[in-house]
């Protein structure tokens, strides 16, 4: 559990410095330069995620399996899927500029939202919980804080781009679930 709650302080608390502390965060990039601060920001990133990954594929196994906080009715399964094929459609959206990103603001946040607390319905040993629980605190943080500062997008939107965004997202949720969950996590999902 080290591991996790290693990782969880440094990508979680990286994000939430920076989505609560703005001014230092540009005051610290402006002292050590924008490349600099981007690769450092990155590479503590980076550690902190490959932690939480490492932690969590360890605790899928052996005792840490028998670390349960609650039940999860498996029944909500389908309701995780739902929510986890939008996430991945919320997620295209905010790399386009399209009517979804302009009427949401934030989608690649609403998007982590909705994947984390779809798995959180669903899971409930303790690794899952830190892990997509760091996910959406970090999510709705961001949610908020751009919120109560006026982040808006400015862009003229394009249909072109929510439509390429619904596409991207499908194919993406595709791939997950019958690739990346059951041959890379060893958790089938579809079925």
């Amino acid at each position: 559990m080290t591991a996790l709650y290693l990782g969880m302080l440094l990508f979680g608390g990286l994000h939430l410095f920076s989505i609560f502390l703005p001014g230092v965060r540009d005051g610290l990039e402006a002292r050590l330069g924008e490349k600099t601060w981007k690769g450092l920001y990155s590479l503590v990133s980076l550690a902190g995620l490959v932690l939480l990954i490492y932690a969590y594929s360890q605790s899928r196994g052996g005792p840490a399996t028998a670390d349960i906080l609650y039940d999860a009715p498996y029944q909500l399964k389908h309701v995780t899927m739902l929510l986890v094929l939008l996430a991945f459609i919320l997620l295209g959206a905010s790399h386009g500029k399209g009517y979804l990103k302009k009427w949401l603001h934030n989608p690649m946040s609403i998007g982590i939202v909705l994947w984390s607390f779809g798995h959180l319905l669903v899971n409930g040993q303790r690794s899952d919980v830190y892990l997509f629980g760091t996910f959406l605190v970090i999510g709705v943080a961001d949610i908020v804080m751009s919120e109560l500062r006026g982040k808006r997008p400015t862009h003229e939107p394009r249909l072109r781009s929510d439509v390429i965004a619904v596409i991207a997202g499908m194919v993406l949720y595709v791939i997950f679930l019958f690739g990346f969950h059951p041959y890379v996590l060893n958790v089938p999902v579809a079925g």
